[in-house]
């Protein structure tokens, strides 16, 4: 069963996801972005690094690559084809994404599927975003890219539902741009999510994050 507040939550497959994010270490998430980290995320999302398929067919180019596609949501697959009514603003109304769900959710991560969802309405308390409004689940974590002493958008930390920080990294090469690093966080201050950036003011690692490092 979901969870009882929000009960398209695929629970088994929410917990096995957030420990694999857990498990990843800033060494691993301090590597080449394209070659290493974002196939890190796509695997602790639970999902296939497809990109030789349509979008819309479970291509999963664009997860963790913008300011916005950046919630690792873990439905149940009843509450998959869930269309979008309107409800958070700045998404298209119908956005049908159980096809692509189906064909990217990698079974290992348990029960349901994944989808690395719009982040838009996360800054609101409760979040009003696609995962809690469209599929009335849970995030296992989300992808937040912080300003750093630098101002730079360099580091991003990965935050669980409650906005607790799971780990951190520096990633190196072909990253989003600035303009979507700072996007990112810009959308999501004032809310429970990006509280986390205050614990990263610098770009040091002598931070003491892990399984449990509280963010807020």
């Amino acid at each position: 069963m979901g969870d009882s507040e929000y009960p398209g939550t695929a629970d088994e497959r929410l917990e096995a996801c957030k420990n694999r994010a857990k498990s990843l270490t800033s060494n691993e998430l301090s590597q080449d972005w394209e070659e290493i980290v974002r196939p890190k995320l796509l695997w602790a999302a639970g999902l296939r690094d497809l990109t030789n398929v349509a979008p819309g067919k479970g291509n999963t180019g664009h997860c963790f690559n913008d300011f916005n596609h950046v919630d690792a949501t873990t439905m149940l697959m009843q509450t998959a084809d869930n269309e979008h009514d309107g409800s958070v603003r700045g998404i298209a109304v119908g956005n049908q994404l159980g096809g692509g769900i189906r064909a990217a959710s990698l079974p290992d991560a348990g029960p349901g599927g994944t989808w690395c969802t719009c982040s838009l309405g996360a800054n609101q308390e409760p979040p009003h975003d696609v995962a809690h409004v469209q599929f009335q689940s849970k995030i296992a974590w989300k992808l937040v890219w912080v300003p750093g002493e630098a101002g730079d958008f360099s580091r991003f930390v990965l935050v669980d539902d409650a906005g607790t920080s799971l780990t951190t990294g520096v990633p190196t090469g072909n990253v989003p741009n600035i303009m979507e690093r700072e996007h990112n966080f810009q959308m999501l201050r004032g809310g429970r999510y990006a509280e986390c950036a205050k614990d990263y003011e610098s770009n040091s690692d002598d931070f003491g994050v892990g399984p449990g490092f509280s963010a807020r």
